[in-house]
């Protein structure tokens, strides 16, 4: 794997650490822990940092029916998720929301696919796959875009992505990024509201492909 150079932000990554994060967004920054030890690093500091808060608060009476139910809870059996390797060029955190299973790829023209992972009011996270050379229709974006790239790399306006690289994008840029020769690229995108596409058919497809 090449050097990693495009990280998480330390907001997002603090937001992740205290649970805060919307499920698209962390499935993707889940993703990008398991592959960048700088960032890794980074949330466990959090995770530290947190743990020390939590320590310095003062403690607070509870009902002793808040206490009994509390206790009960902790009784109750809770299935347990199982945890997932990673499988090829997919981390762990994928393959979790892949449920163990490969991706099982729709078309979406000139060649892209796409496996839609989760979808709803928090926005959506799917795994795209683009051909060498192939452009991703220029578009902009009506909130924040995450993408981590799991195989290949592709460019745009900003750089080159390589893997276990992390694009951060938001309604200020517009940008056509374009798969580069080699692999196909394989990315993990997760979005909190549809993109905006320049051309007539994209805009006219996107309800179909839910992009």
């Amino acid at each position: 794997m090449t050097a990693i150079t495009h990280h998480t932000p330390d907001a997002l990554l603090a937001a992740y650490a205290a649970g805060s994060l919307p499920q698209p967004y962390a499935l993707v920054v889940a993703a990008h822990i398991s592959l960048c030890l700088e960032c890794r690093a980074a949330y466990e500091a959090h995770q530290a940092a947190g743990g020390a808060v939590l320590e310095s608060v003062a403690a607070t009476d509870v009902s002793e029916g808040l206490k009994s139910s509390i206790l009960a809870l902790l009784d109750t059996p809770v299935p347990c998720e199982p945890t997932y390797q990673r499988s090829g060029v997919y981390p762990g955190p994928v393959m979790g929301a892949l449920k163990g299973r490969l991706p099982r790829w729709k078309s979406v023209g000139m060649g892209v696919r796409q496996c839609i992972l989760s979808a709803g009011h928090e926005g959506s996270v799917r795994l795209l796959y683009i051909p060498p050379g192939q452009a991703v229709p220029d578009h902009s974006h009506n909130g924040l875009e995450l993408t981590l790239v799991l195989q290949g790399s592709f460019s745009d306006d900003t750089g080159r992505f390589g893997v276990g690289d992390l694009e951060v994008a938001d309604q200020a840029l517009e940008h056509t990024p374009i798969a580069d020769p080699g692999a196909p690229c394989i990315c993990l995108a997760a979005t909190d509201a549809p993109l905006r596409f320049t051309s007539f058919l994209p805009r006219l497809l996107q309800p179909l492909f839910r992009i």
